[in-house]
């Protein structure tokens, strides 16, 4: 058998693709800080159903014109499958990760949700599995992050299950946020190093001012990212506003990535409507919001399955089940 990627991790990633072999993903797997959004004034009072049952309503009206959602285990997954709210024909990503972090907000380091696993995501079905990974080069917890990394693209890669790498960086000596060339420079650097630990498709923040207030040099700071990158890559939406967003996918597609992973920028203003207000918007504004992203990465994106994006599918000899 001679292919470059497993058969099991072909067939996830194009479940979770257009017919063209492009992404745009909804990202649906915010837990705890949920509560907060839902309701800003009391946090403590939204309940867990309430929270599943916003993920439903979102996933019920946008998950028919998106390639795939990204839910998390603990208030989403299996929620939206049971009852045939997440589409059989559509992609399911599963989060794999603990929500938050550990360790100071300098020497960051992710956890794998207790009590979940890889294999329990290939078993409910789960198209992918994504793991969020907070890196810095220069922070002390670079080389742990680098390894839990390794430990879990192995699993999947054993159970041919493909794995979204989310990665967000941060300052090592400030704990905070990045901004200007440190921002760009972090954001390339941790693409360089992460997508060769593993994983099979590598989702960034957008590389460039967050403002686009230099087209030109977030323009480059994109193509930078994207010879970085040794893997298909998608942006992540991040706090942009729509508007902005769609400038940031339109720059990052036209430098090679494989489309995007949208979440709050398409679906954050239903958060404080009411049931009715908040499907109706999530039915015209919300679906044309994705219509416009699906069109955007159409015609920009790379496919994944091009060299252009690092990853070959390869080809079958005669006879491969015998030893597959």
């Amino acid at each position: 058998m001679s292919t470059n990627l497993p058969l099991g991790v072909v067939r996830g990633l194009d479940a979770c693709a257009l017919p063209s072999g492009k992404f745009v993903l909804l990202s649906i797997d915010v837990r705890q800080r949920l509560r907060a959004e839902l309701n800003p004034t009391d946090p403590n009072a939204v309940s867990a159903a309430e929270m599943i049952e916003f993920k439903r309503t979102v996933v019920r009206s946008l998950g028919p014109v998106v390639t795939g959602s990204l839910l998390d285990p603990e208030m989403g997954a299996g929620h939206c499958l049971i009852d045939a709210t997440q589409p059989g024909q559509r992609g399911l990503v599963v989060a794999l990760e603990e929500t938050g972090y550990v360790g100071p907000a300098t020497d960051r380091l992710s956890r794998q949700l207790e009590g979940w696993s890889v294999e329990k995501a290939k078993r409910m079905g789960a198209s992918a599995a994504k793991l969020l990974v907070y890196y810095h080069a220069d922070a002390a917890s670079a080389s742990l992050q680098e390894s839990f990394l390794e430990r879990v693209a192995a699993e999947c890669l054993r159970s041919e299950l493909p794995l979204f790498v989310e990665t967000l960086v941060f300052s090592p000596q400030t704990g905070g946020n990045l901004t200007g060339q440190l921002r760009t420079e972090a954001i390339i650097e941790a693409a360089r190093r992460l997508s060769a630990v593993g994983g099979d498709v590598y989702m960034a923040q957008f590389p460039g001012d967050p403002a686009l207030g230099d087209g030109a040099a977030s323009a480059e700071a994109c193509a930078a990212l994207n010879e970085a990158c040794s893997k298909p890559w998608l942006l992540l939406a991040g706090p942009a506003d729509f508007g902005t967003y769609v400038c940031q996918a339109e720059l990052a597609a036209t430098a090679g990535a494989s489309g995007i992973l949208a979440g709050k920028t398409v679906w954050g203003d239903a958060l404080t409507l009411g049931p009715v207000a908040r499907t109706e918007f999530l039915g015209t504004t919300g679906c044309e919001r994705v219509r416009q992203l699906t069109d955007l990465v159409e015609g920009r994106a790379t496919p994944w399955r091009t060299p252009a994006a690092g990853a070959l599918v390869g080809s079958l000899a005669e006879g491969w089940y015998r030893d597959y």
